[in-house]
């Protein structure tokens, strides 16, 4: 896997929620930014399959965005968005394996049969009696 840590800007704020005096005064708040396009780490093929199944994360300008404010120093969010970034794009080129379509074997059909008399003698056993 590549790590495009090197391509990756990096914009700082202060964290939201509570925390004392270190929040007020401390941007740890790191947000991530991966302009997918400018890549040279994919090619055109990589590229597009990270546009089309991270296109959530992606805004308009083609920048992958992540963020990350829970831990209380600047460096471990960093680092944290990277790892964040990494795992993204990682999944986002594992191509699913197809799916092949089989037939229901015997033993299958026998249960599904049995299960819906097992039910339908319940549903019997229900209904009033007429004499």
């Amino acid at each position: 896997m590549k790590n495009i840590s090197n391509e990756i800007k990096f914009k700082t704020a202060r964290s939201s929620g509570s925390g004392g005096q270190n929040v007020n005064k401390v941007e740890t708040m790191v947000e991530g930014f991966w302009q997918v396009a400018q890549s040279q780490l994919f090619n055109e093929d990589q590229k597009n399959r990270i546009f089309q199944v991270l296109k959530n994360k992606i805004n308009k300008e083609g920048f992958l965005l992540v963020k990350n404010q829970t831990q209380r120093s600047q460096l471990a969010n960093k680092n944290e968005v990277i790892r964040k970034m990494n795992a993204l794009i990682t999944k986002a080129l594992i191509i699913p394996k197809k799916r092949k379509a089989t037939q229901p074997t015997k033993s299958s059909k026998a249960k599904r049969l049995e299960g819906k008399k097992i039910i339908a003698q319940k549903k019997e056993v229900r209904k009033k009696v007429r004499l």
